[in-house]
Order: C-alpha cells, then structure tokens, then sequence
C-alpha cells in the first residue's frame, strides 16, 4: 500500500514562491498518483480499499489548495513580482 505524504516546501526554500511551487508540483504529482490508486481499487471492485484510496487523496488535496492559496497572496502583496 502507498504512503501518502503531504507536501512541505524545501528547506531552503521554505516561503520562497520557487518553494511554494515545488511543494504545489510534488502536491499534484501526489494527487495523481492517489487518483490512479483509486482506480485501480475501482477496477478490483473493492468497495474497502476504493474508501482508503480516497481518503488518503483528501490530505493531498487539502495541502495542494493550501499551497495555492499561499502563491495567490503572494501574488496580492506583491503584483509586481508576479
């Protein structure tokens, strides 16, 4: 079975926009991988693993919409740098 992890921006990026958008890439590579999880739970008609699969996506996806909202106000504090 597949960890999920969230994503954290790097160390040395931390607050950086380079880092916030690491974290969003990693983020939704991390989306995609649980997304295809979830299908392949589908396909086995496993009605318990398919609930796993999913669960494990929302703390992915919760951490995605953080990240993003992070980067849009960066972007609101600071238009010019966009």
């Amino acid at each position: 079975m597949a960890k999920n992890r969230s994503a954290k921006p790097a160390q040395g990026l931390r607050g950086s926009k380079a880092g916030l958008v690491l974290s969003l890439g990693s983020s939704a590579l991390a989306v995609i991988r649980a997304s295809k999880q979830v299908r392949r739970a589908k396909g086995t008609h496993d009605k318990l693993n398919t609930a796993d699969a999913v669960a494990g996506m929302l703390p992915l996806i919760t951490s995605a919409a953080l990240v993003l909202r992070q980067l849009r106000g960066r972007k609101r504090e600071n238009p010019e740098a966009a």
